[in-house]
């Protein structure tokens, strides 16, 4: 049975049959790096252009995470930018990712989140002080270790879901896996640049997505904890997250919140036209947040 989801302005899932490819250069200042963090549940080789990346640097760490059925490859960039600027950066291939979309139908946030969490404590006991910075999913993990543990140093989060969505959305998915159903069309590559692609499932796993959308509920009640920095960028044309997560981020974290609109850009923002800019003032950003906090 061929299954598509109403719409619905913080995920629309959709077919992608795009083609990805690295960048050339996204290996500077860093080394491609295996196997994945916490994750034994593996079928299938790790797609080229999906492995994790990691630089070393001086005591500045910086986590970063991709997001939900992608990889590495969408955020590489911008971890490249912050290595060439000094820092020690993991950028890990979260369980279930970049193999096959098998691999990831059996995993679920607590196993990205246990993933993240491994990365962020094998890094903060190697650096003075760690940001992390997040694409989409990755925003949602971002914001849930803040929540988890308050030393982080800030944010960098790129268009990240936070509102969870509305009861009829969720109940929609629920008949879909009572019926049946495992996938959907995937959600990947939502990229205005011509030619840029993201490399990403083809098909989404139900019940993982379902465990996203739990997960979102809870970030979203615990954002008066994050008091951290935060810099926020938000697509103004998202066919993924909608805006609206920013808002609510914005309303109630516990810290500041500085916002850049991209005018230009879907939500793979960081493989889009304002990819240059998001990785200057992400590394502004995290270089004078650091020296303040004497790192």
């Amino acid at each position: 049975m061929e299954v598509s989801f109403p719409s619905y302005s913080a995920l629309i899932l959709r077919a992608s049959s795009n083609q990805s490819s690295l960048k050339k250069g996204y290996g500077i200042g860093g080394t491609i790096v295996g196997p994945p963090v916490a994750w034994l549940r593996v079928t299938a080789t790790i797609l080229p252009g999906a492995e994790p990346y990691s630089a070393a640097g001086d005591e500045r760490g910086a986590l970063v995470l991709h997001g939900f059925t992608g990889s590495p490859q969408s955020m590489r960039g911008l971890a490249s930018a912050l290595a060439r600027a000094g820092l020690t950066v993991e950028l890990p291939l979260l369980p279930g990712h970049g193999t096959d979309v098998a691999d990831m139908a059996a995993t679920g946030w607590a196993d990205w989140s246990a993933a993240a969490d491994a990365s962020y404590v094998e890094l903060a006991a190697r650096c003075r002080s760690v940001v992390v910075v997040g694409l989409s999913m990755g925003g949602g993990l971002s914001l849930w270790l803040a929540e988890r543990h308050p030393e982080i140093a800030g944010l960098v989060l790129v268009n990240p879901l936070v509102v969870a969505p509305d009861a009829d959305t969720v109940a929609f998915i629920d008949s879909l896996i009572e019926a049946g159903d495992e996938l959907a069309p995937g959600i990947g590559s939502d990229i205005s640049l011509e030619g840029a692609s993201e490399l990403a499932y083809s098909e989404v796993p139900l019940r993982a997505v379902r465990s996203l959308f739990d997960a979102a509920a809870a970030i979203e009640q615990g954002l008066g904890s994050v008091t951290c920095p935060v810099l926020l960028f938000s697509s103004v044309q998202d066919h993924v997250v909608d805006p609206a997560s920013g808002d609510r981020l914005i309303e109630r974290a516990g810290g500041p919140v500085e916002r850049v609109r991209l005018e230009r850009s879907f939500h793979v923002a960081t493989l889009d036209h304002d990819r240059d800019e998001i990785e200057a003032r992400t590394v502004a950003f995290v270089a004078d947040l650091l020296a303040r906090a004497g790192a």
